[in-house]
């Protein structure tokens, strides 16, 4: 009798990972890299299988298709942890504004606020950034070091910057970025609800308050224009201010703090810029594809779609990876090294298609603006600590440093 020998199933690689180095995606996604298809199966926390989409290409081509929805509110949404299960309820719909809804919806939603974030007007907000930003910088060289950059430099700076061009007073900053903190990074999905009820009863009192004596930010403008005339919902003004709120300072945050660390990591690379002020757009632009801290923009298929070689079934979860899409070897040569002579702009990390970044104009200025001030100001900017005892965020949130020992 010949035996029969059965061939093991591989088994499916998990999302989300854990980075080892703070710059460079999960080591564990490796067999998706070297298996040189464009789209892979990965499963969840709760074993659910779902397409991971790594190839630059078919990444582009999926966020420009109307078939793949945003909508978080079907239930064949993919939920890549419990804490986003758990603030997806049908009592907080009105909580997916932008990120979380389709055309029609979503179109009109974003008309209301391109404005305000447009090349022209952040343009004029340059000035003030920099006042912000060097206004920091003489606080963390009064005060010495070593320094904790995150907290005195890299958080700051787009916390001022978004409550200025929002209308929502810095003094409340402590409240704001706590609540965020645990929004993202709650250890329970209760904790990231309850961060959630308490950045809707702020932003809901503010603007009662902002009712009544207007002021002259975003928020002021929205409620003259759009909430006084009935184009608005409160609720959902509530909803686009948290967004706005969060989103305007976490990730700049986080690029600020790991693109330090970073060029701090890559000396020649920090020469190059010293030499030459001109290459910081550029560098930024790398920065942003060769970091990708938004790492897993999440979306379900509304209908069959056929994409590199597979049919992503109606239904289906698709996880695109920032990090995996932007190291694609056919759209970017070499691409685990850093180059400031590549032309990055093609990269994801602010999305693309419909749902691409409302703020990345903002993003961009602030970067170069507080990149190239630090090391200006502080030519001899160096670690404090060994790079590898430094704490770094983990996968299932937004990429960067927990804090950022520096000294000069």
């Amino acid at each position: 009798m010949s035996e029969v020998i059965s061939e093991a199933v591989p088994e499916t690689v998990a999302f989300p990972q854990d980075r080892t180095c703070p710059y460079h995606p999960p080591t564990a996604y490796a067999p998706l890299r070297d298996q040189g298809q464009p789209l892979s199966r990965v499963h969840l926390y709760d074993g659910r299988e779902v397409w991971m989409v790594t190839g630059h290409a078919e990444a582009r081509a999926l966020l420009t298709d109307q078939r793949l929805s945003s909508d978080r509110m079907n239930p064949d949404f993919p939920a890549p942890s419990p804490r986003f299960e758990g603030l997806r309820t049908e009592d907080r719909k009105s909580r997916t504004t932008l990120l979380g809804v389709d055309d029609p919806e979503h179109n009109v939603q974003r008309r209301m606020l391109i404005p305000s974030f447009g090349l022209k007007r952040i343009a004029a907000m340059r000035p003030r950034i920099q006042q912000i930003v060097d206004r920091l910088l003489d606080d963390m060289e009064a005060g010495g070091h070593p320094a904790e950059l995150v907290s005195a430099f890299a958080l700051p700076v787009p916390s001022m910057v978004i409550c200025e061009l929002l209308g929502v007073p810095y003094t409340d900053h402590e409240f704001f970025e706590d609540a965020s903190r645990r929004l993202l990074r709650g250890p329970t999905a209760a904790d990231s609800r309850k961060a959630l009820d308490d950045l809707e009863e702020y932003f809901g009192e503010l603007i009662t308050r902002k009712e009544a004596e207007p002021g002259d930010g975003l928020l002021d403008e929205l409620i003259a224009d759009r909430l006084r005339t009935g184009d608005l919902s409160r609720e959902m003004l509530v909803s686009m201010a948290m967004i706005l709120l969060v989103a305007g300072h976490e990730t700049t945050a986080n690029m600020i703090s790991l693109g330090t660390f970073t060029l701090l990591q890559h000396p020649e690379k920090l020469a190059a810029l010293r030499a030459d002020a001109a290459l910081m757009p550029a560098a930024v632009e790398e920065l942003l594809r060769y970091l990708s801290i938004a790492d897993g923009m999440l979306r379900v298929a509304a209908e069959d779609i056929e994409v590199g070689g597979v049919t992503i079934r109606k239904g289906e979860g698709v996880v695109l990876s920032t990090s995996l899409v932007n190291r694609d070897a056919t759209a970017y040569a070499a691409p685990d090294e850093l180059d400031w002579d590549r032309s990055a702009r093609h990269h994801i990390a602010f999305g693309f298609g419909i749902h691409q970044c409302l703020g990345q104009n903002l993003a961009r200025a602030e970067l170069e603006i507080a990149l190239h001030s630090l090391f200006v100001r502080f030519p001899g900017l160096r670690l404090a600590a060994p790079a590898e005892e430094i704490p770094f965020k983990p996968g299932d949130t937004i990429q960067g440093m927990v804090e950022l020992p520096v000294a000069w």
